[in-house]
């Protein structure tokens, strides 16, 4: 008898397919430091903690990211800008901790061109895995040190003005940490886009 398959929610099985090594470690086969030797501009941590619509924290979500570097340039073959013999890469993946907690080492990227031409503010890309979904989320962080530049961004223009909070990451005083909070759901739940 044919029929449908059932559906499998994303997560939270990710170490089996991620760490061939059979150790399940989260740095088995991706990191969340994106550093490299020959990436200039300013190094920078992102951290935080992803919560359920409870607000509960979720111990085993799988967090990637992917962005620019600090010269606006994507690692990847349909930017014409990217240096190709660079080694810094963009992307980085995380497990989150069993306080929920994330965290990647990195630089801050660079101002961006959208479709159109016009230059949006300095973020990074952020896909978000975990258990009970269905079909993983996407977001994006911004930085609360680009105040001008969020401001003429095309697509933080989308999202509703009491929103945009849920989308900027807070620097810490005398530091190069950025915080932001995930939500799935709830009270001040994160902004998703509809890819």
């Amino acid at each position: 008898m044919a029929g449908l398959t059932p559906s499998q929610t994303v997560g939270p099985f990710f170490a089996y397919g991620l760490t061939p090594t059979g150790q399940y470690a989260w740095t088995d086969t991706f990191s969340s430091n994106l550093v490299t030797p020959d990436v200039t501009g300013e190094q920078i941590r992102i951290e935080g903690q992803v919560f359920d619509g409870d607000g509960a924290v979720i111990p085993d979500c799988m967090l990637e990211i992917w962005q620019a570097d600090p010269q606006g340039r994507f690692a990847d073959p349909q930017d014409k800008r990217a240096l190709p013999n660079a080694a810094f890469r963009g992307f980085g993946r995380c497990g989150t901790s069993p306080e929920g907690a994330y965290g990647f080492t990195t630089v801050k990227p660079g101002i961006v061109p959208a479709p159109d031409g016009t230059p949006q503010a300095p973020h990074i890309l952020v896909a978000v895995y975990a258990r009970g979904m269905l079909l993983h989320l996407y977001t994006r962080i911004y930085f609360d040190d680009e105040a001008e530049r969020n401001a003429a961004d095309s697509v933080l223009a989308l999202v509703p003005a009491e929103r945009r909070k849920t989308l900027i990451a807070r620097r810490a005083p005398g530091g190069a940490v950025y915080r932001l909070d995930i939500r799935l759901q709830g009270d001040d739940e994160t902004v998703f886009f509809d890819i």
